[in-house]
C-alpha cells in the first residue's frame, strides 16, 4: 500500500511539458534531425536500404513520414482539453505522451514500409510486430531526450500553503467602486464590485468572468481578449494575471500547492483549480506577501 501511494504521488507530481508537446512543430523538426542522424550514423538494429534505394534515402523517407506522425499526435495531445494546460502538466501526462508518440512511430513506420518494401511480404502479424518494435526502439532516444532534460523536476519537493483572509478589515461594499467591463464590440457591458470577482478565464476570443452574486457563483461571458481585460482590471491592486489564461482575485486565495514549476490555487467560491505559471510564481509570492502585510498593519 505504501508503494502504491508513493507511485501515485510521483505520477501526480508536477513536471515540465516536453518541448515536443509544448511546441509540436519545432519539437518535430528537432526530432527529425536527431532521428535521421542517429539512424544514418549508428545504423542501429541492422537497418538497411529498401529495394534499390540507398540507406540514406531510405532512412530520409522513413524519418520524414514518421516525423509527420509524431507532429500529428503531438498536436492532438497539445489541443486535447485535459492536456492543454502546460502548467498543470504532471509525470503521468508526460509518460502518457511518450507512450502515445512511440505507438504512433511504430504504426507509421509499419505502413510507411508499404511504400518502400515489397507489399506481399508485409501484411502479416510477424512483420507488423517486428517493424513496430524496431521503430519504437529506434525512436525511443529522440523522444526521451526532451523529457530526460527535465527529469530533475520530478523530484522537486512540493510546497503547500494555506491562507485565511476572513479576519481582514474589509471595506464596506458600499464604499467600493463599481468595476465596469466593456466588450470589444462595445455591445456588452458588465458591472461588479471588486469583492464579487473570483477569477476570469480566457476562452478563445472570449473571457469568462466568474463572480459571486447573492452568494451564488455565476458566469458572464464577454467578447474581448484577456490582455484587454487585464488592462481594464489593472486599477485593482489585488487582481493578478496569474497565467496567460487566468486573472485572479488574491483576496479569495485559500491555498497554493506546487513548486518552482508553478502553483495550483484554490479560491474561495469555486472548486476550479487555477494555475499560476512558472514565470508568475515569484510575482505571486511577492504580491501575496504584500497583501498579507497590508491587511495585518
Amino acid at each position: 500500500m505504501v508503494l502504491i501511494k508513493t507511485i501515485k504521488v510521483l505520477l501526480n507530481r508536477q513536471f515540465p511539458q516536453s518541448f515536443l508537446i509544448k511546441r509540436p512543430l519545432w519539437g518535430t523538426i528537432a526530432f527529425f534531425i536527431i532521428l535521421f542522424l542517429f539512424v544514418v550514423v549508428y545504423q542501429p538494429l541492422r537497418i538497411h536500404g529498401a529495394r534499390s534505394f540507398s540507406l540514406s534515402f531510405t532512412m530520409l523517407f522513413y524519418c520524414l513520414l514518421v516525423s509527420v506522425g509524431v507532429f500529428v499526435v503531438s498536436s492532438i495531445i497539445k489541443r486535447t482539453n485535459c492536456f492543454s494546460k502546460d502548467d498543470m502538466w504532471s509525470v503521468s501526462k508526460e509518460l502518457f505522451s511518450i507512450i502515445s508518440v512511440l505507438a504512433f512511430i511504430g504504426i507509421t513506420a509499419y505502413f510507411a514500409g508499404f511504400l518502400m518494401e515489397y507489399q506481399d511480404s508485409r501484411w502479416n502479424h510477424a512483420t507488423f510486430f517486428d517493424s513496430f518494435s524496431r521503430s519504437v526502439l529506434i525512436g525511443l532516444i529522440p523522444v526521451l531526450i526532451p523529457s530526460l532534460l527535465n527529469i530533475r523536476y520530478a523530484f522537486t519537493p512540493e510546497i503547500f500553503r494555506e491562507y485565511q483572509f476572513e479576519s481582514q478589515n474589509r471595506h464596506d461594499e458600499k464604499t467600493e467602486k463599481l468595476i465596469k467591463i466593456e466588450s470589444k464590440a462595445k455591445k456588452e457591458e458588465l458591472s461588479f464590485l471588486p469583492d464579487e470577482f473570483v477569477y476570469a478565464e480566457s476562452e478563445g476570443n472570449y473571457v469568462v468572468f466568474h463572480l459571486i452574486k447573492q452568494d451564488k457563483l455565476i458566469e458572464v461571458i464577454i467578447r474581448n481578449s484577456i490582455n484587454e481585460i487585464e488592462h481594464q482590471l489593472s486599477v485593482i491592486p489585488y487582481f493578478m494575471r496569474a497565467h496567460r489564461a487566468y486573472i485572479i482575485n488574491l483576496k479569495r486565495v485559500i491555498s497554493t500547492k506546487g513548486n518552482s514549476l508553478g502553483y495550483q490555487l484554490k479560491l474561495k467560491g469555486t472548486n476550479q483549480i487555477i494555475p499560476v505559471s512558472r514565470a508568475k510564481t515569484s510575482i505571486f509570492d511577492n504580491l501575496i506577501k504584500q497583501f498579507l502585510l497590508s491587511i495585518h498593519n
